[in-house]
């Protein structure tokens, strides 16, 4: 090394020895590495403000995920139950439809003039059955099961001998399902013991 490098090494060293005056020793290169007091607690609370971020993050993810998975099953059933209303609505008129084939006297059916609206309305009433059974409605099953108040709805008591108590012997109104839901219950008449 050159005198001129030394003076200017020695110059150097001077004039960060001023800069360093008055900082504390655990501070310069070389101190013993003691922390602040404060600035631990600085880390630590920062630490203790990450770690509720992230949970945060997490109840707020798993949030979304919920909500996300509610609206897909709202949007499910509301595709598959869509028809809900039309449904009971048109059930009405298959009612209808089929009281107006039940009063035909089997004289009347029986008539050549009559044969052609007697097999018209028939004909009909089945194409709305088709049409039920494509949109998942079915009739739900009465006579002679026993009553279940999760798809009939008991009306009258009938006395009988030949059917046991709780058991459908008449249907006043048949009762449908559309898929796995009751759309309307069986109106019925249930058998009682007789007096």
């Amino acid at each position: 090394m050159d005198d001129k490098d030394q003076v200017t090494n020695e110059a150097a060293e001077k004039e960060m020895a001023k800069e360093m005056e008055g900082v504390p020793e655990h501070l310069k290169e070389g101190g013993d590495g003691e922390v602040v007091p404060e600035e631990t607690d600085g880390v630590a609370e920062l630490e203790s403000q990450l770690a509720t971020a992230q949970q945060d993050i997490l109840y707020a993810q798993a949030e979304t995920q919920n909500v996300r998975r509610r609206m897909e099953k709202e949007a499910a059933d509301a595709r598959q139950y869509a028809a809900t209303g039309f449904a009971r609505d048109i059930l009405s008129v298959s009612d209808n439809l089929q009281r107006a084939l039940d009063a035909i006297p089997d004289g009347l059916r029986e008539d050549e003039k009559m044969k052609g609206l007697v097999a018209g309305l028939e004909a009909t009433g089945r194409e709305l059955e088709t049409v039920f059974s494509k949109n998942g409605i079915t009739r739900v099953a009465s006579m002679g099961m026993p009553l279940d108040p999760n798809q009939h709805q008991a009306m009258v008591e009938i006395p009988s001998d030949d059917a046991e108590p709780g058991t459908i012997v008449q249907e006043m109104q048949a009762g449908y399902m559309i898929k796995d839901r009751l759309l309307r219950p069986a109106m019925v008449g249930v058998a009682k013991k007789a007096d």
